[in-house]
């Protein structure tokens, strides 16, 4: 584990740690899942076998030399409810893009806000970024909603940027927060 728990009500609901060979089912089932394929850069299912490559390659990079980081948000029970990703990450200009997943089961009980807190801690604290951005598809209100909840403030919009299933085009949001 990072070390960082992110607290409610003074209740520990969540922990950042690194992807695991155990989590291949969640990690299965979440890539695969085509309602949020509009929402990443997947446009097709992942085999197993290319996931569990993708774990194992994880386990070894290195933030520094890949620029992306991917953790799994653990619950009090042990059990994975999500991961947040760290991608584009740029040293220099200290900041990264961030993309956050919170399993069907676990929506709207806390737990996507519990990672964006704790990963933004570890990215001010250990990689030492000034600013998190992501960008959302204009029409995924959840995510929107999680985003300017965490401080996130919409900074501009993409015109058509998404081609969802039924090829028709989609606005993206632009979402960015200074964290030091």
């Amino acid at each position: 584990m990072l070390g960082v728990t992110y607290h409610m009500n003074n209740k520990a609901i969540i922990k950042l740690r690194a992807m695991e060979p155990e989590d291949i089912d969640n990690i299965y089932d979440w890539e695969n899942d085509p309602t949020t394929w509009i929402c990443s850069a997947a446009h097709q299912p992942f085999s197993r076998h290319t996931l569990q490559q993708f774990i194992n390659d994880c386990a070894s990079a290195d933030i520094y030399s890949c620029h992306q980081l991917r953790l799994m948000g653990i619950d009090n029970d042990g059990l994975a409810v999500g991961c947040v990703d760290l991608f584009d990450f740029d040293p220099y200009h200290q900041r990264a893009g961030i993309g956050i997943i919170v399993d069907r089961s676990k929506r709207r009980k806390g737990f996507g806000l519990a990672m964006l807190r704790e990963v933004e801690q570890f990215a001010l604290e250990h990689l030492r970024l000034h600013q998190l951005h992501c960008t959302i598809a204009s029409d995924n209100k959840a995510s929107i909603a999680l985003f300017a909840t965490a401080g996130y403030t919409q900074c501009g919009t993409l015109k058509q940027w998404n081609l969802d299933g039924s090829n028709n085009w989609r606005d993206a949001l632009m979402f960015q927060k200074i964290i030091n």
